[in-house]
């Protein structure tokens, strides 16, 4: 018995040192890890359409309707922000008094927006610039720009937004004539 009672101790002993050795806990689980940011780094080619508003400070000189166009440009992505510049040209036929059409408009724009969602795929964005209106009866006629607009990448190659743009067009014609315009436009773009 003395020998069963001497096994039964060296055992116990035997256990209770493995078990009393160095003893390292599992390595921390990894911290998640941030999305990457989608770079919109790039040339542009796409399509817009919309409607156009157009009001002046004369009497019965004003209209509206549809409007059609093409943009091409250039982004170029600065983290969570991206600046770039873009060429719009587009297309109407609206009316703005006997003998006077509204016939197109050229845009030199230049825009800085900031990037939305976790990855970036969104970009909610200010832009400005130069304007040129093309009328039948009045001619061309230099202005400028102010507006804001949302573009989202669907995938690294196409995007889609909305935007809008309030002109001014002063002393048409080197008259009195001053002219308003708010276009409101939806584009698809190829990116390159």
């Amino acid at each position: 018995m003395k020998k069963l009672m001497t096994s039964a101790a060296i055992a116990a002993l035997s256990a209770t040192c493995a078990l009393a050795g160095n003893f390292t806990p599992p390595p921390p689980a990894p911290a998640p890890s941030q999305p990457r940011l989608v770079d919109w780094t790039g040339f542009y080619v796409g399509a817009q359409a919309g409607f156009i508003d157009i009001d002046s400070n004369a009497v019965g000189v004003e209209g509206d309707g549809g409007i059609v166009g093409l943009t091409a440009g250039y982004d170029y992505d600065v983290g969570r922000g991206v600046v770039g510049v873009a060429l719009d040209y587009d297309v109407m036929d609206v009316t703005l008094t006997p003998g006077v059409d509204a016939e197109s408009v050229f845009r030199a724009k230049l825009r800085s927006g900031v990037k939305t969602g976790s990855t970036g795929s969104g970009l909610v964005y200010v832009t400005g610039g130069y304007a040129e209106v093309d009328t039948t009866g009045l001619g061309t006629q230099d202005g400028s720009f102010l507006g804001m607009g949302y573009e989202h990448l669907v995938s690294d190659g196409f995007s889609v937004g909305g935007e809008v743009l309030f002109h001014d067009f002063s002393n048409v014609n080197n008259t009195t004539l001053d002219v308003d315009a708010r276009t409101f436009q939806i584009r698809g773009a190829f990116r390159f």
